[in-house]
Parts: structure tokens; C-alpha cells; sequence
């Protein structure tokens, strides 16, 4: 028995506001099936972050309903949960994934979170932000204690967990459950192919380049899915890649050798079939930068799909960002300025409404708002007793002399 495990496919997803991109991420997701079959998998698990967002536009429902029927049409199964980006965070919200459960698609979810697929037992849960931990940790309690009566379990879960995603993650490694054989995890978008308890710990990472910061990992392991062979005492994971559309391209260029690092820019994209997307610093920069990027556009402009350039000012020295060791952004702001406050529940929620708030999810941020009180603060109103005879009617204002206030009517030049 083997599966295919994929995440972070982010169907939709606009990058940039370029059709062209979104049609990328499409493209990667076509080809990921196609492989997917040629594995001859028994089954599929997708571990969140389908969609690029719970309200997906028809095109992404219709690539997804497209891979799902091949899918089918191959006998093989496919088992999803809903990551942050699938999931509404509101009560009696339901992701997208359920318009497809009449084709096939086992939706895992808080209401039917375990299958079973011959003798595989397979549990998982949907996105929870940090804020609720508590019920994810009491949620995994209650799948590993049903692990315990299968000989083979897979758990699919879509969490950042502390040793992989340090900014800010869902969960601590020991708080996982140690008792499944493979953990197939999302949210992260590199690869993490890992030991834990007495399996493996898998993140297969994103489809696409979602963010540049991923251009790391992808130089090292490129970007695909894994396929599982559970057939012996311990599943064994082999990588499985696949070719993105268009290439991101770094580069560093001096201002004072512009001509032949452009040159050599032009000579490195000439064979490519999809203009590429440009990611160039420009050092030591001794004029006017909007006049540098003139002539940056102008000769490497029709040649890609967009550039992107950052500029070092002649005599400027620019201290390399370790993102790894360093906290930096909102949320790193955010937990700063709630340091004092001695509640790290507070912060997660501020940091969860920042969020949702900062995509318009006005609804979702009222909801994690009414369950935080809810849980912290519902009974405060019921201990509180009103002792209407204590409190005293108002007196009327002691009578006071009138007081008339002429204004002089003075004009100084």
C-alpha cells in the first residue's frame, strides 16, 4: 500500500495580481496529478491550503474538480483537511472542499475527522489558529487515543510547529501525539522529511513559489509532493518533483558594471519558454535609482514577467537578514508590544485578528473575538450582583450665584 501526500497547492492564489501567475499555480497542479497517477498511488492525502482562499474563484474550483475526476477516473481516493487559507473562521462555516463530496473527496473535519482505508487508520483536523490551542491539543488526545487500536496510522494536520517555523507557530513538537506512523503535515512550504516518535514527520511544501523567501528550498529540494510506501514496518518517503512554469531569477548587479551583468542576465533567460520573474539588488547605486531602474526596465523589461529590484546606495552597507534567528514582522511586532501584558493568549489572538483582519475577514475576526470572551470572560457577568438600594440618587447641583460675563469688543491692529 503506498499514497501520494501533497499541501499548499493554493489554487487561485494571484501572485503579484498576474493572471499569468495564477495560471502557473494551475499549471503545477495539473502536472502534480498526472505524476500522481503515473505512481499508481492508492490513495491521496492533501494536508490543507488547497485553495489560496475559502471563496475560491471558479477557475480554481474548476482546476480542482478537473485533477479530482482524473483522480477518480484512476481509482484513486483523495483525503483533505482545510488549511488557514481554506477555512472560515466562523461557527457553521464549511470550507470548499465540500462541494466536492459527491465526486469522491473524503473531507477530514472536526465532525468526521477518522477514515479508514483498508488497514490504514486516517485522522486528522482542519487549520487551528493558536488561539485555540486547547481544543487542538484535546482534539489530538482523542485521535492518538483511536491510533492505539489500528496497526497503521497516518495523522494530517495543517499546524506550524515550533522546531520547523519559529516566527510563529500552532504547536510545540512534543505536543503532537507519538503514536502514528506517518504525520502528514502543511502551512510550512519547504521540505521537512523528518523522524518523530515511531514514524515519520513529513511537510511535502508547496506546489509553487507562493513567496521568494522559498527560493532557498526550492534550489535544494524543488517543489512537488512525496509519495509514501507503507508497506513495510516503517513507511518509506520518496520525493517527488515537478517543473514550475517560470523560473525566479536572483541576481546581484553592480552599478558601475551594469552593462555586462545585464548582459548576463539575457544570456541566462534566453532558453526559457515562460519570461521569468527577476529578483535583482543593485549595489554601490551613485545616481537618481528611478533613472537605474529605467534603464534596467528597458533592456530586461519584454524579456520577463516582472522585476523586482532593491537598491544599495554607493557607500551603504546592508547587514545580511538572517530570517532563521532573527524576529522580524507584524507579528514580532505585535508580541513586542504585548510583552508586558503576561498572557500569551491575548497575544495570539492579537496576532490571529491581525490575520484575518488584514485580508478583510471582518466576520472571521468577530467570531475568534465572541469565542475568546466566550471562554474567558462568560461567567464574569453572571457573578456580578446589582445591589440597587446601595446606589444613590443623583442630588441636584448646589445653587450658585449667576455669573455674567461681558465680552469687550476690542480690535488691535
Amino acid at each position: 500500500m503506498k499514497f501520494a501526500h501533497l499541501a499548499d497547492t493554493h489554487l487561485g492564489y494571484r501572485q503579484y495580481g498576474l493572471f499569468e501567475r495564477e495560471k502557473d499555480f494551475y499549471e503545477v497542479f495539473d502536472k502534480v496529478i498526472d505524476k500522481i497517477i503515473e505512481e499508481k498511488v492508492d490513495f491521496v492525502v492533501h494536508s490543507g491550503d488547497l485553495f489560496e482562499t475559502a471563496r475560491p474563484s471558479p477557475m480554481a474550483l474548476l482546476t480542482f474538480q478537473k485533477g479530482l475526476l482524473k483522480l477518480k477516473g484512476a481509482g484513486i481516493p483523495m483525503y483533505a483537511i482545510a488549511g488557514n487559507h481554506d477555512v472560515v473562521m466562523r461557527k457553521g462555516s464549511i470550507p470548499p472542499h465540500v462541494i466536492f463530496k459527491k465526486m469522491g473527496l473524503k473531507v477530514i473535519s472536526t465532525i468526521n475527522p477518522t477514515y479508514i482505508h483498508g488497514d490504514i487508520f486516517i485522522a486528522g483536523l482542519p487549520y487551528y489558529p493558536a488561539s485555540h490551542g486547547k481544543a487542538l491539543k484535546s482534539k489530538l488526545a482523542e485521535l492518538s487515543e483511536k491510533a492505539t487500536h489500528h496497526e497503521k496510522s497516518i495523522l494530517v494536520l495543517h499546524q506550524g510547529i515550533d522546531q520547523y517555523f519559529n516566527l510563529n507557530y500552532e504547536l510545540e513538537l512534543g505536543e503532537i501525539p507519538d503514536n502514528f506512523d506517518y504525520y502528514a503535515l502543511g502551512h510550512i512550504h519547504k521540505y521537512v522529511n523528518d523522524t518523530y516518535g515511531k514514524g515519520r514527520l513529513v511537510y511535502p511544501g508547496s506546489g509553487e513559489i507562493w513567496k521568494t523567501s522559498e527560493l532557498p528550498d526550492y534550489k535544494k529540494n524543488g517543489k512537488g509532493f512525496v509519495v509514501v510506501d507503507f508497506d513495510g514496518t516503517k513507511p518509506i518517503v520518496k520525493r517527488v518533483t515537478v517543473d514550475i512554469p517560470r523560473e525566479f531569477i536572483e541576481r546581484n548587479l553592480n552599478y558601475n558594471n551594469l552593462e555586462t551583468d545585464i548582459a548576463a542576465i539575457k544570456d541566462t533567460i534566453k532558453g526559457f519558454d515562460k519570461k521569468p520573474i527577476l529578483k535583482l539588488t543593485i549595489k554601490d547605486v551613485e545616481s537618481d535609482t528611478s533613472r537605474v531602474y529605467e534603464i534596467i526596465k528597458e533592456e530586461l523589461g519584454d524579456l520577463s514577467l516582472m522585476i523586482r529590484p532593491t537598491f544599495i546606495m554607493a557607500g551603504e552597507e546592508i547587514e545580511p537578514i538572517d530570517v532563521e534567528s532573527k524576529k522580524l514582522g507584524p507579528e514580532q511586532l505585535i508580541e513586542k508590544s504585548l510583552e508586558g501584558y503576561g498572557n500569551s493568549e491575548v497575544t495570539t489572538l492579537a496576532i490571529d485578528l491581525y490575520h484575518l483582519l488584514s485580508k478583510d475577514k471582518l466576520d472571521e475576526s468577530q467570531e475568534i473575538i465572541n469565542q475568546y470572551f466566550d471562554a474567558h470572560y462568560s461567567n464574569v457577568v453572571e457573578d456580578v450582583e446589582f445591589k440597587t438600594e446601595e446606589v444613590k440618587k443623583p442630588q441636584p447641583p448646589e445653587e450658585k450665584e449667576d455669573v455674567q460675563v461681558t465680552f469687550s469688543k476690542e480690535v488691535s491692529e
